[in-house]
C-alpha cells in the first residue's frame, strides 16, 4: 500500500527542511553518504491451542535509523523517538565513523531525484487493512481452521493454529535527495498437528504467508491448509530409514527451494563475495551449472512474502537473474557492494527494522522451469531418492558444503517411487550440486509458506524450485 506523502510526514513529524538538516548533520564530519530510515510497525498475533486461546496481543514499534558511510566504514545509530533533538543526536553519533569535518554542503551538485512512489504500481495493496480489525474478529477463522483439520484425521492429539500479522509504515531519505515511502503488510497463518498411531508419534505443519490484508482469510485458504497438514501423514508413519550412500536425488517442486536458498542463494549475496568468503567470489561470468538453467531472486511478485516496492535503501525492487543459461551473471547487491563492483544496486539491501543497518539479502529465490516432465526425471533414476521437504539445513558459505535434514521423501527404484523414508540427511556441495544437475522439469512452484531468513537479522523471504534431478549427493541413512 502506498499512501500520500502527507500521511508519512505527519506520522513521523517530518518536513523537507528537517530531513535535509538531518542528512547535513550526518555528513558534517566528512562521510560520503547518509540515509534515514523511518519505521512504524504494528504487530498482532492470536494463538489457538487445542481449541483454547492461549496467547494473543498487539504492540507497536516506532523509530528511525541513521546510517553514514565513509569508505568501507559504516556508522549507524537509531532512536525510538522522532523528536528533532533525538534524531540530531543519532545523526551526530553515526557521523563519528569519520573525523574529517567539511564546511561545504553535503549535497554538492546532486540534484533532487524526480518522481514519487506510484500507488498504481503497488505490489501489496490491502483490501481489508489489518489495523482496522480487532484480534477477536480473527478467532472464528482459527476455530474453523482447527475444526477442518481435525475432521480430516482422527489421529490428531494436539493442534496449534496461529495467526500473525504486521503492518509497517516506511519512509526513507538520503543524501542523493531520494525520498521513498510505502506501507508493507504481512499476514501469516500456521498450523501444527501431532498425530499418534499404535504408540508412534508424528508431527506435521503447514503455513501460508502473503503481503496483503485480512482479505487473505478465506474459506479456500482454510481448505487448502487443512488438506496440506494431513497430506502424507500415512507415509510418515510407514516411513523407514534407508541405507545411505551416494545416489541420485530428485528434489520435488516447491519447498525443496529452501536448499537452493541456503546452499546457493546466500553464496550469491554480494557482501560474502566482496569480502572473498563465498565459494563463488571468483566465479562471475563463469559457467556454474548446465546450459538452460536460470536462477533468480525476485522482489516483484505481487503479494509474495518476499515482495518489495523498493528495498530498505530506497532502491526499486527488481527481478535479478543471478544465473543465466548456466552462467553466473550477477550477485545480490546493496548500495555498498554495488559501489564496490561498479554496478547498479539490485534492490537487495534489507534490514530487520530501524535498529539495523541494511545488508544484501534475498527476497524470493527460485529456479525457472525447464523443459522436462517430473515423471520423466524420476524414470531416469535406477537407484536414488525423491525429497520434497527439508529442515534444519547447515551451510558453509566459504566451502559451499551443505547438510539438510529430510522431513519427507521416498526411495526411487528402477524409475518408480517406492518406500517412504525419514530420518536422513542430504549432504553435498553447492557448486558441485549445481554442476551436476541432470534435468529440470516444467513445474516451478514458489512455496507460499512463512519462510524467514536469518543472517545477523531476520527478514521474510520465499523460495521455490521446479522438480530437479541431481546426479549424485550423499544420503545419510543407516
Amino acid at each position: 500500500m502506498i499512501g500520500s506523502k502527507a500521511y508519512y510526514f505527519d506520522l513521523f513529524k517530518l518536513d523537507q527542511p528537517l530531513l535535509d538538516r538531518l542528512v547535513e548533520e550526518g555528513l558534517r564530519s566528512g562521510g560520503s553518504y547518509c540515509d534515514l530510515y523511518f519505521e512504524n510497525t504494528t504487530y498482532g498475533s492470536l494463538l489457538l491451542r487445542d481449541g483454547a486461546v492461549t496467547s494473543g496481543g498487539s504492540h507497536q514499534d516506532f523509530g528511525v535509523g541513521v546510517r553514514v558511510l565513509a569508505g568501507e566504514k559504516t556508522g549507524y545509530a537509531y532512536s525510538e523517538s522522532t523528536a528533532p533533538q533525538h534524531m540530531m543526536a543519532c545523526a551526530r553519533a553515526a557521523a563519528q565513523i569519520t573525523d574529517k569535518p567539511v564546511d561545504v554542503s553535503p549535497f554538492g551538485t546532486v540534484h533532487p531525484r524526480r518522481g514519487e512512489p506510484n500507488p498504481a504500481a503497488d505490489r501489496y495493496p490491502m483490501l481489508q487493512p489489518w489495523r482496522e480489525q480487532s484480534l477477536q474478529a480473527f478467532l472464528p477463522f482459527l476455530q474453523k481452521l482447527e475444526a477442518q483439520v481435525r475432521s480430516r484425521d482422527t489421529r490428531i492429539v494436539k493442534l496449534i493454529a496461529n495467526l500473525a500479522f504486521q503492518v509497517s509504515d516506511i519512509l526513507m531519505y538520503n543524501s542523493y535527495r531520494e525520498l521513498k515511502w510505502d506501507t508493507r503488510p504481512m499476514g501469516s497463518i500456521s498450523v501444527s498437528a501431532v498425530f499418534q498411531q499404535n504408540g508412534k508419534t508424528e508431527n506435521k505443519s503447514a503455513s501460508r504467508s502473503f503481503r496483503c490484508g485480512a482479505e487473505m482469510l478465506t474459506d479456500r485458504l482454510i481448505q487448502e491448509m487443512a488438506d496440506n497438514v494431513v497430506k502424507g501423514i500415512d507415509e510418515r508413519f510407514a516411513a523407514q530409514r534407508p541405507k545411505g550412500g551416494q545416489m541420485s536425488v530428485v528434489m520435488g517442486a516447491g519447498a525443496s527451494g529452501i536448499l537452493l536458498h541456503e546452499a546457493m542463494g546466500h553464496a550469491f549475496e554480494a557482501d560474502f563475495n566482496r569480502k572473498g568468503t563465498s565459494i563463488f567470489a571468483d566465479k562471475m561470468g563463469c559457467r556454474i551449472c548446465p546450459e538452460g538453467i536460470q536462477i533468480i531472486d525476485d522482489g516483484t511478485l505481487e503479494g509474495n512474502r518476499g515482495a518489495l516496492n523498493f528495498d530498505d535503501e530506497g532502491v526499486a525492487a527488481q527481478k535479478t537473474y543471478m544465473v543465466e543459461d548456466g552462467v553466473l551473471t550477477s550477485y545480490l547487491h546493496d548500495r555498498i557492494s554495488a559501489a564496490h563492483y561498479g554496478v547498479r544496486p539490485t534492490g537487495n539491501g534489507r534490514r530487520e527494522s530501524f535498529r539495523y543497518a541494511p545488508l544484501p539479502r534475498m527476497r524470493a529465490t527460485y529456479m525457472e522451469s525447464g523443459n522436462a516432465k517430473a515423471q520423466d526425471l524420476i524414470a531416469e533414476v535406477k537407484e536414488g531418492i525423491f525429497v520434497d521437504e527439508f529442515s534444519n539445513g547447515q551451510v558453509q558459505i566459504g566451502e559451499g558444503d551443505f547438510t539438510f535434514f529430510v522431513k519427507s521423501g521416498c526411495l526411487i527404484e528402477n524409475g518408480k517411487l517406492g518406500m517412504p523414508v525419514k530420518d536422513i540427511n542430504i549432504i553435498g556441495n553447492g557448486p558441485a550440486a549445481l554442476a551436476d544437475i541432470r534435468g529440470v522439469a516444467d513445474d516451478l512452484l514458489i512455496d507460499p509458506g512463512a519462510w524467514t531468513c536469518g543472517k545477523e537479522q531476520s527478514v521474510p523471504v520465499s523460495c521455490g524450485i521446479p522438480t530437479v534431478l541431481i546426479g549424485s549427493l550423499t544420503v545419510g541413512g543407516f
